[in-house]
């Protein structure tokens, strides 16, 4: 299990009353029908994140396994051992012409980090990574993980926000309007008033923005992307924002990002992941 089945609920209260907080009134409705609509919605949001985000095939398995049973915590190369190639390709390269997948960044271990705690301190990051390295499972369990901050018990994500998933690969279209999608994550889940619900979390610094895949973007379409997702950062600066892509395919262009890269998994990861 993700761990959000048997916790669904307490989540979601959490969830409907951080909404509540933001979105007060809804037209001319009582309180307590207000409040039954943010937790039903919540409840949706969270069901929703799960089956979407929390369920993964692994090994050729016939039918998907949760997301928990199975993730093994990742960690980022030291910002030393990226910068000690002269580009990403040829960071690439090194990745695939290893013969050992953990030489990458083994001349400093102990500078390696773990994933989520470098989420904590970087308001936006870029993770980096070769195919198949966990880039998009990284940031669907940092997801699961801001989740769990509504609970009131240990969490290992510190921010309070709601985390909404976008795949990058959706945005063939030259009109790209981020918030609009954001909107539709919350509109189809039933929220009241979504449009305003979500300028209001936006405006306050209440979402955590994931943004899966900017090397699944289209060659002809990506320098629109790249400048539309920048200026949405740059309106809405109180958020976080973690965004992925394939370390060949990253040109830059993200100013305020700080740019991470995966570490491959040592032999303590892979008997973890193996056992998992």
């Amino acid at each position: 299990m993700t761990g959000l089945e048997l916790l669904a609920e307490p989540v979601a209260e959490g969830i409907a009353s951080f909404a509540l907080d933001l979105l007060p009134k809804v037209g001319s409705k009582a309180v307590s029908d207000v409040q039954n609509l943010f937790f039903n919605a919540s409840r949706k949001y969270v069901d929703t994140y799960r089956k979407r985000h929390c369920q993964l095939k692994v090994l050729g398995m016939r039918e998907p396994v949760d997301l928990a049973q199975v993730y093994t915590g990742v960690k980022f190369l030291d910002e030393d051992d990226v910068l000690g190639f002269e580009s990403p390709q040829a960071l690439e390269k090194q990745y695939r012409q290893t013969r050992f997948r953990s030489c990458i960044g083994r001349r400093n271990e102990g500078g390696k980090r773990s994933g989520i705690a470098v989420a904590n301190k970087k308001q936006y990051l870029m993770v980096l990574g070769g195919p198949g390295t966990g880039k998009s499972t990284f940031l669907r369990k940092l997801g699961l993980e801001a989740l769990r901050t509504f609970l009131y018990e240990h969490r290992t994500y510190n921010h309070r926000q709601i985390p909404v998933l976008l795949e990058l690969k959706r945005f063939e279209s030259d009109q790209i309007d981020i918030h609009r999608l954001i909107t539709e994550e919350f509109n189809n889940c039933g929220f009241p008033s979504p449009a305003e619900f979500v300028h209001t979390a936006l405006k306050q610094g209440k979402l955590l923005i994931l943004l899966d895949g900017l090397d699944e973007v289209p060659a002809t379409n990506l320098e629109n992307v790249v400048c539309t997702i920048q200026d949405f950062v740059d309106r809405y600066d109180h958020n976080r924002f973690v965004a992925s892509c394939r370390t060949a395919a990253y040109h830059g262009g993200f100013t305020r990002f700080n740019d991470v890269g995966m570490a491959d998994f040592d032999n303590e990861q892979i008997h973890q992941f193996i056992n998992n």
